[in-house]
């Protein structure tokens, strides 16, 4: 037992040296230090098409795992975009959404990244929903010129939800209790330790309301949706790419393919331009369906055995997110 415990020490060991980088023969795993450089997929000539991914639950803050800490999806995405202003041979972006959506703030800023550089470049967007394009997902594909979906994608969700945990029954029944001293009667508004009043509650319906309208207003502003299309949609159901179609929710249904070829086309681009991304380290035999995972964002290495549920990482907060959507391991 005693050797057995020393043997899984010392792989341990060897492999957060190896991940930090103390064997510099060997990586693991690239670093958020590396700069981002940019790959041919397919293609040639001088005009560009760019594909950034878009994968997991929008924040902006670090993913910190056991191993190593990576930029949060906000960042890495906004560094691609700057990247690309400074760059006049990109000519068209495609946006790979594949999230359920997360932080109102994050989705929040993705939507103002992704306009600001349409503005100030003019360069087309396309999106590519993919698995799960829902909520936030579907809140920053909307200052896109086109949004394409894929057969089976799941999109919708249209809505705002505040999440927080709610242990007071466990407390009761284990006899802990906490003290609160404060100034203002709604300070510990939301606190996970007790019911809200009824104040509170008329509170937070008003603050989720203004962030649901909010949301709404700009599937109006961007999409060409009837009256009766907006009724169904501020519902915050789930739809599939032919329902939302037929909502004028998205432009087309079908492949990453057609996304390119759409992108091409929309910037005047040749059907045999450049598809590229941009990286911190290369891949062998890299493919369009190896750029969601290529960063590794989504879930960290686990040192756990397989099969331990563990739960979503969602901090309390107002989010734009579909929460059967959110990894919960």
């Amino acid at each position: 037992m005693g050797k057995g415990i020393w043997r899984w020490g010392v792989v341990l060991a060897a492999w957060a040296a190896l991940a930090y980088g103390c064997a510099p023969s060997i990586r693991l795993f690239s670093d958020a230090g590396d700069p981002l450089q940019e790959y041919t997929l397919e293609g040639e000539g001088r005009g560009r098409v760019l594909v950034i991914p878009v994968r997991g639950i929008l924040s902006d803050a670090p993913d910190r795992g056991w191993i190593r800490t990576r930029p949060s999806v906000v960042a890495e995405v906004a560094s691609r975009l700057r990247k690309a202003e400074k760059d006049d041979r990109i000519r068209a972006v495609v946006l790979q959404i594949d999230s359920p959506g997360g932080t109102a703030t994050a989705g929040d800023l993705l939507y103002h990244e992704i306009s600001g550089f349409k503005a100030r470049t003019g360069t087309r967007v396309v999106v590519a929903m993919m698995n799960v394009a829902a909520s936030g997902g579907y809140y920053i594909s909307l200052p896109a010129d086109y949004i394409l979906a894929h057969p089976t994608t799941i999109t919708g969700s249209v809505g705002v939800i505040f999440l927080r945990p709610g242990i007071t029954g466990l407390m009761q029944k284990i006899g802990l209790d906490v003290d609160v001293y404060k100034t203002g009667e709604n300070k510990d508004m939301g606190a996970f330790f007790r019911p809200p009043t009824d104040v509170e509650r008329k509170i937070m319906a008003s603050l989720i309301s203004r962030l649901g309208d909010r949301f709404l207003d700009l599937v109006k502003q961007h999409r060409p949706v009837s009256a009766a299309g907006m009724e169904t949609i501020a519902t915050a159901r789930i739809f599939l790419a032919e329902e939302a179609l037929e909502l004028g929710m998205i432009d087309a249904v079908g492949y990453l393919d057609d996304a390119l070829a759409k992108a091409r086309d929309l910037a005047g681009l040749p059907p045999e331009a450049r598809v590229v991304v941009y990286r911190r380290a290369e891949f062998p035999d890299d493919t369009l369906y190896n750029t969601p995972a290529a960063e590794g964002h989504g879930r960290t290495p686990s040192l756990l055995p397989a099969g331990i549920p563990l739960p979503a990482r969602l901090d309390t907060g107002f989010y734009y997110l579909w929460h059967p959507g959110a990894p919960h391991e």
